[in-house]
């Protein structure tokens, strides 16, 4: 029994689709599930049980021993949200009890962190543990994500096996229903369809042009299959990086949304929302070396590879994965 957490929202109903791609159908989902356009990420998948979060740690009592692996990837992710204790509950002492699960019944367990722990990557963007209590996030979002990092990295009962995965900028379907948090190829998607342009925002960093601003552009196809190559292949236990570990310039990213729409580029630029100005990240690179080196093999999607596959086999089509 595979236990996934989060499991309407956008990357974990794209890791049961992949599960179940390899075989695997005793899948239990876990999530708020109050919100039909997210349930919608998980129809006609095979599952054996849904959960709802709040009943997870009660089921779990009667079948912890039945449970061959956690994916928990749920989290409150909204990174505008600044209500620190919603994160408290949701991301760090709901993730300390699913720790403390895995590691009383041996469970292997890999977990989402995130990209947004490194802040304005002043100490680089390298998955070293030795960085993690300096690092310095932008919003409680982040903070929690390494708040939990930093309490996993110091306990000394653990999974038998775990990975804390630093998601970097990962888009792909099955995220109609995440609204302003969706990837910026779904807001050009639908903006390029509109207006037939697409405006972007400009740049108040005099070192980064207008759109020419960085990020790991990340494939949630990568994302699942280094999700699945951890609990198949269970190496180093540790956090691990998962971008491509090429930076890509948003203008690259929404000219190759205009490409798979076979339509010529008619990019603008408009100034950054005040509220996020002073904690934007100009550029982020994840370095991969660690995932790499333990022994995933799998070549990453392009910019241009994802992009397209995404805008036409998902979005032009309304599909989900």
């Amino acid at each position: 029994m595979i236990v996934v957490t989060g499991a309407a929202g956008f990357i974990s109903s794209c890791l049961v689709s992949e599960l179940n791609a390899l075989g695997h159908n005793d899948i239990v989902v876990v999530d708020d599930f109050s919100r039909a356009e997210k349930n919608l990420n998980l129809e006609g998948k095979t599952i054996s049980a849904k959960v709802p979060r709040t009943d997870f740690f009660a089921w779990a009592k009667d079948f912890k021993g039945e449970i061959d692996f956690v994916f928990h990837l749920g989290a409150r992710t909204d990174t505008t949200e600044f209500d620190k204790s919603i994160f408290d509950e949701l991301n760090f002492g709901y993730s300390q009890k699913m720790w403390q699960l895995c590691s009383e019944n041996k469970i292997p367990l890999v977990y989402a962190s995130s990209a947004a722990t490194y802040g304005l990557g002043e100490f680089g963007y390298e998955d070293n543990h030795e960085v993690i209590d300096k690092l310095k996030p932008l919003n409680p979002y982040g903070d929690s994500k390494n708040d939990f990092d930093k309490w996993a990295l110091k306990q000394e009962g653990q999974p038998p096996f775990w990975a804390g995965l630093k998601f970097f900028n990962v888009y792909g379907p099955n995220e109609y229903h995440k609204g302003r948090m969706a990837s910026v190829i779904m807001h050009a998607f639908n903006q390029i369809n509109e207006t037939g342009a697409m405006k972007l925002f400009a740049s108040h960093n005099p070192n980064f042009k207008d759109g020419e601003q960085l990020r790991d552009f990340v494939y949630v196809k990568d994302v699942v299959s280094v999700c699945t190559y951890l609990m198949q292949n269970k190496p180093e236990n540790g956090l691990y990086n998962l971008g491509t570990g090429q930076a890509r310039t948003f203008n690259d990213l929404v000219k190759s949304t205009f490409s798979a729409l076979g339509k010529n580029a008619d990019i603008s630029y408009i100034p950054t929302p005040e509220d996020i100005r002073d904690k934007y990240q100009y550029f982020t690179e994840a370095k991969m070396e660690k995932l790499i080196s333990s022994g995933y093999t799998k070549k990453f999607y392009t910019l241009e590879e994802g992009v397209s596959d995404y805008v036409t086999n998902y979005l032009s089509e309304n599909k989900y994965h």
